[in-house]
């Protein structure tokens, strides 16, 4: 029960982990925000003026078939807080509902929005590519918007991107990529590295939603044992990564909201 459920530590970056942990509070579970993914825009030259191209070429013939946004935070940064101009029959390709919600607060149509089914065993590039597949054709064109790593470690996930294009291009159809914002490794507060310390052994249950968040955090509290500690992981391979690094006790579960409330509520 919701009762005797453990205390849950929210590791996205900061505006999606206060998201999460204000539905978190409100199904009456104990829940702390700690960030271990730092956001920013992109300031590579090179990368920006890819991104300026990018965003010009939504206006130009034939432009794109689809945009594919790998999270809410390539919508944000690739459309900078303003409305998408999406083409009629360009479409825009979510692999999770809260990209596809980012879509919608800036001015996509839901109707122009695809997404993995309600009831995919993931939402990832996989289980979206089983419901855009038919969209491709010969010669269409497709912009993977994108993230990256500021670190030195690069997230595992990105595998998943890079399968997708290469679904495009098997296709017969060809792939833009536009790195619109970079991810980094936090700085804790002296009260933030408290926090972590004490949820490695005090039966906190960490909430993992990224590998490369997994690495931060191996960082930032370097030999400490996580044997005693546990975890929940919305991915296999986000799991993978934190057995890896010798969480005791690691769980998998869907990163749907309804999925990560029982899966809290049944912890043991």
């Amino acid at each position: 029960m919701a009762a005797t459920a453990p205390r849950v530590i929210v590791t996205r970056p900061e505006r999606e982990a206060a998201q999460w942990v204000e539905q978190l509070l409100a199904r009456g579970l104990a829940a702390t925000a700690l960030p271990l993914i730092a956001i920013g825009p992109c300031t590579d030259p090179q990368a920006v003026q890819a991104l300026a191209e990018a965003r010009a070429r939504l206006a130009q013939a034939p432009g794109y078939r689809a945009l594919m946004f790998v999270s809410s935070n390539a919508v944000l940064y690739f459309l900078h807080g303003g409305a998408l101009p999406l083409p009629a029959g360009t479409r825009a390709w979510a692999p999770g509902p809260g990209t596809a919600r980012a879509l919608e607060q800036l001015g996509v149509p839901p109707a122009a929005i695809d997404g993995p089914a309600a009831d995919a065993a993931q939402f990832d590039s996989e289980s979206l590519w089983q419901q855009v597949a038919p969209q491709i054709r010969a010669g269409d064109r497709v912009l993977i918007v994108r993230g990256r790593s500021a670190g030195v470690h690069e997230s595992s996930e990105g595998s998943g991107r890079d399968w997708l294009a290469r679904q495009v291009q098997a296709a017969g159809g060809q792939v833009d990529w536009a790195v619109a914002y970079e991810r980094g490794a936090p700085s804790f507060t002296p009260e933030q590295t408290a926090l972590a310390e004490a949820a490695t052994q005090d039966g906190s249950l960490w909430l993992l939603s990224s590998s490369e968040a997994v690495a931060n955090l191996a960082e930032a509290l370097p030999g400490r044992s996580w044997n005693p500690a546990r975890a929940l992981a919305t991915h296999p391979r986000i799991a993978q990564t934190a057995r890896a690094m010798g969480f005791g006790h690691v769980r998998e579960c869907r990163p749907a909201l309804e999925d990560v409330v029982a899966s809290i509520e049944s912890a043991p």
